[in-house]
């Protein structure tokens, strides 16, 4: 003891308080180490990536897409020039695919991994500089959570007052052409989406509070953002007022302001009837640009009413407003390979025409490669299956087992290993127009001005600070003179795509080629 005591007098106070401090930064650093990057301020002005787990990459060979799977892709998104991904429904749920009936709100399903797997996502995205938010939805559950079961079987549950129950089922009411009232031995319940998702009654609230929980839940673990679901129709009044009413965008707004409270988050939602209104900042800030989608492919072919469209959509809306060309829903249209026949050229037009124009672009997984439908299927799955990573009609290169879904009718042609080696292919044209938001400011996120459709020829100019870009896409066959509006004849136009565009060329004045972007 003696001599333990002389070893720690001879020890100095600097040398105690050195190893106090290193053994401080040893725990800090551990600590550190488990937590995501930051990400830069406006991250979310890059495109994004909408991702269906299920459908993207297997890493057990259980021919179901998982969250390993995705980390395992991460760099494949980065070399795209990818910022954001958007997460289709990963949490539990009864359905076995699109996920949307949920059954627990604050855990992973299992077919797709754990919690473990989601934060090591998080962390390993913010590591190439990617946020990622995730599908919440708000209107309704799976008939198989447990509070609904409970409300099913009695009557006199507390959680009765979660769903929206009616001892008679109301008449007269017809949603999208048909009746959404379920009638049970024990009363009827409202299922705007079918019988196997009741709607929640967002009246209640401790069914808000339970939402505002369970958006907390995953903001702790550090999700950068959420893509809300169906929005509109969180409060039916009746059959003639069921949807979007003002209560639903006071509620979406109230959730909207939660999840802002967290610092540099992102909210997009899905607003289909009215998606200017949501894009205000007291609404969600973010929603998806409903209405141009079903346009950019009509453009691409030349069709001048189209083009004419596209040229004003933005100059009477939000820049806020998130555009795309196609997503995992039927109703937005089939993937753009379909949309287009095939035809690479009005892909790539139709490509440009919202890579390159205001708001959030939002690409659909195999998109940039050219994917087709799923071989043999129709509705929604036909849009949603397994990514092409390899020409194999088999499995695609998606899993080493059987896939739970029929491949891409081309996946022999498209795929991503040919497209990544190809310096003409469509992913190479994605990734240089995403290169251009990155690099460009005035792209991101600047004005929207002087916008034309002067015939088949689209031209826009787009300006943050000194910086200024001026977009030019001729949709014809033909090559085009084109005076551009608003430029001084002593300015000159330096190329930034092709790099041997209209280099040096004085004032306004250009020729464009046929089919080109400029």
């Amino acid at each position: 003891m003696s001599s333990l005591l002389k070893n720690l007098r001879a020890i100095s106070w600097p040398q105690i308080v050195g190893v106090s401090l290193l053994f401080v930064a040893l725990i800090a650093g551990t600590q550190f180490a488990r937590k995501p990057l930051p990400l830069p301020e406006g991250w979310h002005h890059g495109a994004f990536m909408e991702i269906f787990v299920r459908s993207y990459k297997d890493s057990n060979g259980d021919g179901i897409g998982d969250l390993k799977g995705l980390i395992q892709s991460l760099d494949h998104l980065k070399e795209l020039g990818i910022k954001g991904i958007w997460l289709m429904p990963i949490t539990t749920s009864a359905d076995k695919d699109h996920g949307y009936a949920t059954t627990n709100f604050r855990d992973i399903d299992p077919d797709y991994g754990s919690l473990a797997d989601f934060d090591e996502l998080i962390k390993q995205a913010h590591a190439r500089g990617i946020g990622v938010i995730m599908d919440y939805v708000l209107n309704h559950s799976a008939k198989e959570h447990p509070y609904f079961e409970d409300s099913l079987k009695n009557p006199q549950s507390p959680y009765r007052a979660w769903f929206e129950w009616r001892q008679e089922k109301p008449q007269g009411w017809d949603i999208w052409g048909k009746e959404p009232w379920v009638v049970t031995s024990k009363g009827s319940y409202l299922a705007t989406f079918g019988p196997h998702m009741p709607d929640f009654n967002m009246r209640n609230p401790e069914v808000v509070k339970y939402h505002e929980e369970s958006l907390k839940f995953w903001l702790d673990r550090g999700i950068d953002g959420f893509r809300l679901d169906a929005v509109p129709h969180l409060i039916e009044k009746d059959a003639k007022d069921w949807n979007d009413q003002p209560e639903s965008r006071q509620l979406t707004g109230q959730f909207t302001r939660l999840i802002k409270s967290y610092p540099n988050k992102y909210v997009v939602c899905e607003a289909t009837a009215e998606p200017k209104v949501y894009a205000r900042t007291d609404i969600c800030g973010g929603a998806f640009a409903f209405g141009l989608e079903n346009q950019i492919s009509k453009a691409a072919k030349g069709e001048t009413e189209a083009i004419q469209k596209v040229a004003q959509y933005y100059t009477q809306a939000p820049h806020t407003l998130a555009s795309f060309a196609s997503n995992h829903d039927q109703f937005a249209g089939k993937r753009l390979w379909d949309q287009v026949n095939g035809n690479e050229v009005h892909y790539k037009l139709a490509a440009a025409t919202y890579l390159l124009l205001p708001g959030t672009p939002f690409i659909y997984y195999g998109e940039e490669i050219g994917m087709a439908g799923a071989k043999g299927l129709t509705d929604d799955p036909f849009i949603r299956g397994p990514y092409s990573w390899l020409p194999n009609e088999a499995t695609a290169g998606f899993t080493t087992g059987q896939p739970y879904r029929a491949v891409s009718g081309n996946v022999s042609t498209h795929h991503a290993q040919i497209q990544k080696a190809g310096a003409e292919s469509l992913w190479s044209f994605y990734r240089d127009m995403v290169a251009l938001r990155n690099t460009r400011t005035s792209l991101a996120k600047g004005s929207y001005e002087a916008a034309q459709a002067q015939g088949q020829v689209l031209t826009y100019q787009r300006k943050a600070g000194q910086e200024h870009s001026v977009v030019v896409i001729n949709y014809g066959a033909q090559s085009v003179p084109l005076t551009i509006e608003g430029i001084a004849s002593s300015a000159t136009l330096r190329a930034l795509y092709p790099a041997k565009g209209v280099a040096n060329q004085k004032g306004g004045q250009v020729t464009v080629p046929a089919q080109s972007v400029y």
